[in-house]
């Protein structure tokens, strides 16, 4: 068995807000934008998607409770990238809370972190030090 493509899907409060956020952090325009679903290309058959909570609450019948409890984070999104640094300044720059600037880290990458509007965490990195 092959996976042809991967979809990463985030439940957000406001997937407008969500949309404008992703696609000035990315630089990337969505390949799909229509109520209930924005989906970004990350390259080799990586999307991200970007579903309003209410949406995967009606999609499920109730069955799944995306907003958690407050504070905690309940995924990280880490993207290798060529500029971390680039990404994580626009992240910021787009309303992103910084949670650990650029450093080398002990499993060989650069990397930086921070929350997004959602409380996920974003980890921009690259390989080497």
């Amino acid at each position: 068995m092959s996976v042809a493509a991967a979809h990463f899907v985030l439940f957000v409060r406001d997937q407008r807000a969500s949309a404008a956020f992703y696609r000035r952090v990315l630089a990337v325009e969505p390949r799909l934008d229509v109520p209930g679903m924005t989906e970004l290309s990350l390259g080799d058959g990586c999307v991200l998607g970007l579903m309003p909570r209410d949406g995967i609450a009606r999609l499920l019948e109730g069955r799944a409770d995306p907003r958690g409890p407050a504070g905690l984070a309940r995924a990280e999104l880490y993207l290798l990238v060529d500029d971390p640094a680039a990404y994580h300044a626009r992240a910021l720059a787009a309303g992103a809370e910084e949670l650990s600037p650029l450093a080398p880290r002990d499993w060989g990458h650069v990397a930086a972190y921070s929350r997004d509007l959602d409380g996920y965490v974003l980890a921009f990195a690259r390989e080497g030090a």
